[in-house]
């Protein structure tokens, strides 16, 4: 059973920085996708960066590009969602999610219906 959980959330004024952890464990392949996505209140589900974890493909929101970095340790246990220059509209709860696949409709990889695996969220508050 594929196990994902996010640490690294908390508050931080407009223009700081915060570094979101997720850790996995359980799975029985080697490549598949992950992706870290966020809800604020009132608001669906979106995709703020995933990455391809055989390979070099990593695909950010328009909203978060220059600012978010997303990355993976060698041995792919822990996904990482480097967050700087924030902004108050940055504040959601942040799930790190999975697919149980390698392959994936790319025109869809924001799509969060493609991801079967999901962490319990870390809240992240950017005041302004």
């Amino acid at each position: 059973q594929v196990q994902l959980v996010e640490s690294g959330g908390g508050s931080v004024q407009a223009g700081g920085s915060l570094r979101l952890s997720c850790t996995a464990s359980g799975y029985t392949y080697s490549r598949y996708w992950m992706g870290w996505f966020r809800q604020a209140p009132g608001k669906e589900r979106e995709a703020v960066a995933v990455i391809y974890t055989g390979g070099d493909w990593i695909y950010y929101a328009d909203s978060v590009k220059g600012r978010f970095t997303i990355s993976q340790d060698n041995a792919k246990i822990t996904l990482y969602l480097q967050m700087n220059s924030l902004k108050p509209e940055d504040t959601a709860t942040y799930y790190c999610a999975s697919t149980d696949r390698a392959s994936i409709d790319i025109l869809r990889k924001f799509d969060k219906n493609q991801y079967n695996y999901w962490g319990q969220g870390t809240q992240v508050t950017v005041s302004s």
